[in-house]
């Protein structure tokens, strides 16, 4: 399940890519697939080792061409071990929602674009984020859960201050802010309940057949209760300083 547009990123052959708090790494296997260098990045290290078997496997399977690297690497998104402008498109799907720092994790994913580059951004949509939020504290308040709702404008501002040029936005995965509600409503924990049960069958059967009836759907309610935003930016050649310097309050997130 893609959340970015990666005919819109251009990733193919040759393409150096970094995924920035990939996760189980479904962005990081669709860049393989489509032959670029991708380098997987997350601080959770059990999660990355299935990542790297992954990679593992599709190379053995030929899934991805020979001449494509991948590599998993732990790492912190505030401190990224990279020159700058290593990447030729930088992903960061799903994290900023959890970091204090978003304004620090932000500058970093700058900095290891090239210029020309594109960066694509995103995280839960307001509106059904927040109705999450009103139906249940266990969804957010947790260790490592989200600890804030954008404003996709607010994002965008945090992004372009860094001297990124905004490029296109959309929302996905419409299908799913149901879901979560459901799962708020009874209980998070709560997997046996008929309804969220039967919800989980159907968004299975969807990811894995992907029937024009769903297709359809959800393109024509993503606008109004996408479960995600997508944020597009590239770097100019001549990148401005950031209008508002990273102060100490940045730390605080």
């Amino acid at each position: 399940m893609l959340t970015v547009d990666f005919d819109r990123l251009g990733i193919g052959p040759d393409t150096k890519v970094i995924d920035v708090g990939c996760g189980a790494g479904r962005h990081s296997f669709e860049a393989y697939r489509r032959g670029a260098d991708i380098i997987a990045f997350d601080q959770d290290v059990t999660e990355l080792a299935d990542v790297a078997k992954m990679f593992e496997a599709m190379a053995d399977a030929g899934e991805a061409p020979a001449s494509a690297r991948a590599e998993a690497r732990v790492g912190d998104a505030l401190a990224l071990p990279f020159p700058d402008g290593t990447f030729d498109v930088v992903i960061a799907s799903e994290i900023l929602e959890h970091v204090p720092a978003d304004e620090a994790a932000i500058a970093e994913l700058v900095r290891v674009l090239k210029p020309g580059g594109a960066l694509a951004v995103t995280v839960p949509r307001w509106l059904p984020e927040k109705v999450c939020w009103i139906l249940s504290d266990e969804y957010h308040a947790n260790e490592g859960g989200h600890i804030r709702i954008y404003q996709a404008s607010a994002l965008r501002e945090k992004v372009e201050k860094r001297g990124m040029r905004f490029t296109h936005t959309h929302f996905a995965h419409a299908l799913h802010s149901p879901f979560w509600w459901l799962k708020c409503a009874v209980g998070m924990e709560n997997t046996k309940n008929p309804l969220v049960a039967g919800y989980h069958k159907l968004l299975v059967w969807d990811m894995m057949s992907r029937p024009l009836v769903t297709k359809a759907a959800e393109a024509a309610l993503n606008p109004v209760i996408g479960k995600s935003v997508a944020l597009y930016f590239e770097k100019p050649a001549d990148v401005e300083k950031p209008r508002n310097p990273k102060s100490p309050s940045d730390a605080s997130g």
